[in-house]
């Protein structure tokens, strides 16, 4: 018998997503964001539900070959553009449509030998510094794309680094919004600004007299997946969202406690009353973060039977332990047995009994984003439909 760990991707939640996203932006054409293998739940796991969408957006070249293996025709965008010449050959081969942020890979293109001219999106540094042309030589590198023979279409775009948030009592955009149309104003092209955050909070809002912030093209990532952009301002119940993957395993053991017994690795928890906890098969080899528990012992929430309750005492390579208090008790009032071995586990996500743990909560009691929980499920960890 296989070790009871798995992720389980919920299609129709992805689609249902990516409906949600669409219908706070009805206007725009949206991109579904694949990167980091579907944000850790696998491309080839989320096309066919995802395939709603007006184009995929990812980042290297290997996930692109994988959307078109798949069958996808239409628009593929590389977030971070090429890297090396070559990879404008595979640009051409595959029809990528691809973003410049920097002089040298205007270059790139100006030396490419290709008979067949690339969509470019150009990106604009409007003040999340990382990757882009600042306001000021933003034109000069439109121009210099608009010159060369390689360059069919040039499409403008930026990204918010505050979209989840306002600014220590500033609009949290506004400045960015602002910098993006006063150096594009009169540029052709079509804009794409709005990630998810973006998508969810700010796209009706307009970005011009005669368009709304979603302009051209949405770009939704994480809310794809069912996690809220902004958590914890808002929940992704709040914004309708589902969770695409549920990491569940099954309890493999019970231990009964005695007041001032310690569980695990430090000792890091101690019984303050006789109580159960229940072993999970479950650990950070597994991709679970270790220092979900916290200061204390106590930490994460996890769905024991549909019920919810906390990890106790440190995560271990491969188990990990919880509180079977407040199960025991949702089941005693039920007149129910007490859990024990083989009970399922939701570490987060849907459980058989319907109830929902957002992975945003794991994360927050981890210190960490829902992000990075998703991305690292480990590859040992095998993943059903």
């Amino acid at each position: 018998m296989p070790r009871p760990i798995q992720a389980k991707i919920h299609r129709d939640s992805l689609s249902h997503n990516l409906d949600r996203a669409r219908r706070n932006a009805p206007d725009a054409r949206l991109w579904a964001v694949v990167k980091a293998n579907a944000y850790g739940h696998g491309i080839e796991r989320v096309f066919d539900a995802l395939r709603a969408a007006d184009g995929f957006a990812l980042l290297d070249l290997n996930e692109a070959q994988r959307v078109r293996d798949l069958g996808w025709r239409g628009p593929v965008l590389l977030l971070e553009g090429a890297f090396e010449l070559r990879d404008l050959e595979l640009c051409s081969r595959l029809g990528l449509w691809h973003v410049v942020h920097c002089e040298e890979q205007i270059d790139m293109l100006a030396a490419h030998k290709t008979q067949v001219p690339h969509r470019v999106f150009l990106k604009m540094n409007s003040g999340m510094n990382r990757l882009g042309f600042r306001p000021g030589p933003f034109r000069a590198a439109w121009s210099r794309l608009a010159a060369l023979p390689q360059v069919e279409e040039i499409s403008l775009m930026t990204h918010f680094s505050d979209a989840d948030a306002d600014r220590a009592g500033a609009d949290g955009i506004a400045h960015q919004v602002q910098t993006f149309v006063k150096a594009t104003h009169d540029l052709p092209g079509e804009r794409s600004l709005c990630n998810s955050a973006a998508t969810l909070r700010h796209a009706r809002r307009p970005l011009t007299d005669a368009e709304p912030l979603s302009a051209d093209w949405v770009r939704p990532g994480i809310a794809v997946y069912g996690s809220a952009p902004d958590h914890p301002e808002h929940t992704s119940a709040d914004w309708g969202l589902q969770p695409a993957m549920t990491l569940s395993s099954r309890i493999i053991g019970v231990q009964q406690l005695d007041a001032g017994d310690t569980v695990g690795y430090g000792s890091t928890f101690t019984a303050p009353f006789p109580m159960r906890v229940g072993v999970v098969a479950c650990g950070y080899a597994d991709g679970y973060p270790r220092h979900a528990p916290g200061r204390l012992g106590i930490g994460a929430p996890v769905l024991v039977n549909g019920v919810r309750t906390r990890l106790v005492g440190r995560v271990s390579m491969d188990m990990l332990t919880v509180d079977l208090g407040p199960v025991d008790e949702a089941i005693s009032a039920q007149g129910g047995e007490p859990v024990g071995w083989g009970t399922e586990v939701v570490l987060w996500g849907r459980s058989a009994s319907g109830a929902v743990l957002p992975v945003d909560d794991v994360a927050l009691a981890a210190g960490t984003i829902s992000y990075e929980l998703l991305c690292a499920v480990a590859a040992r960890v095998p993943f059903v439909e």
